[in-house]
């Protein structure tokens, strides 16, 4: 049996925004995913691989090698690749490519939890951070927000200057407290371990996205957010004990785990409840969406042969 060979090009050539959307809605309408993950290092660098059995979807290994010094060489510091296999026999059905799949359940992720979370009518967007993530996001966003207007804000300013050069219609904001509080979404994507927003900015009927912070010590937002808004995370067993967004405030006693109110697997509660409350989602990833990303993929590949 040939394994389909998807390159990133070619794969996202298929791909549509809000058809993610709704596979991730498909995915957490099957039993719940088990999932784990692995790390092995040789200092300084890293091989993790993250695993996700979804009954009735299949299995998915996302593996990626970080060479912190391959930059020097001339050479990407990640590399990797996503195995899926078929659910009934066990079969490998496709590898794809790592970035295409990090690119689009990344960006996917928070788009899926700002259609349930965002006020229908939210116009304004302000993208905090100026990376790859930040121009997907910009991507995304524009497929479910009629007529969007787009600032970034970047520590760096050339960045965000570069970062407007790549997407048509986006602005640079000079500064952050002005743009966090005229926005109507913000969403947040940078590597920061010290909180850049500050809750007391937030605005009633705001959606705050949280992308950045991955390990347990990294927060994109001070515990004035956390108290401030509604909190929902799109799972509780890869945010709660692990991110620091989540994490730390916790333990500080600033917030109860009550004061999680959803992850995607809760969908009646998920939902915002009113056009004045304050939302704030926590993107924390996780294989089972790498799965649901995988699985899009190759079947919006064999969809258009």
């Amino acid at each position: 049996m040939s394994v389909t060979m998807i390159p990133f090009d070619e794969g996202e050539a298929n791909l549509d925004w809000l058809g993610l959307c709704n596979a991730f809605a498909h995915g957490h309408s099957l039993p719940k995913a088990e999932i784990a993950d692995s790390f092995l290092y040789r200092d300084p660098d890293t091989l993790l691989s993250r695993a996700a059995w979804i009954d009735g979807m299949g299995l998915a290994v996302k593996s990626a090698t970080i060479f912190p010094r391959n930059p020097d060489k001339g050479a990407p510091m990640i590399n990797g690749a996503v195995s899926l296999f078929d659910d009934t026999v066990g079969t490998l059905a496709a590898i794809i490519d790592f970035h295409l799949v990090t690119k689009w359940k990344t960006a996917g992720d928070s788009l899926f939890a700002a259609r349930q979370l965002a006020r229908p009518d939210s116009k304004r967007i302000l993208i905090v951070g100026a990376g790859t993530v930040g121009r997907n996001l910009w991507q995304a966003y524009r497929a479910a927000f009629p007529d969007p207007e787009f600032t970034v804000w970047n520590r760096t300013r050339a960045n965000a200057e570069a970062m407007v050069a790549d997407c048509p219609g986006l602005k640079v904001a000079d500064d952050l407290e002005t743009a966090v509080r005229a926005a109507d979404i913000v969403t947040s994507a940078t590597m920061s371990t010290e909180p850049l927003i500050k809750g007391e900015w937030f605005q009633p009927g705001q959606h705050i996205d949280l992308i950045g912070a991955y390990r347990p010590d990294m927060r994109e937002v001070d515990d004035t957010a956390m108290a401030r808004a509604r909190i929902f995370v799109d799972s509780y067993e890869t945010t709660v004990g692990h991110i620091g967004e989540i994490k730390i405030p916790l333990e500080a006693g600033v917030i109860a785990r009550d004061d999680i109110r959803a992850d995607y697997y809760e969908p009646e509660k998920f939902k915002r409840t009113s056009d004045n409350e304050i939302t704030l989602f926590k993107n924390g990833g996780g294989a089972h969406l790498d799965l649901m990303t995988s699985r899009y993929i190759l079947d919006a590949w064999h969809a258009a042969k």
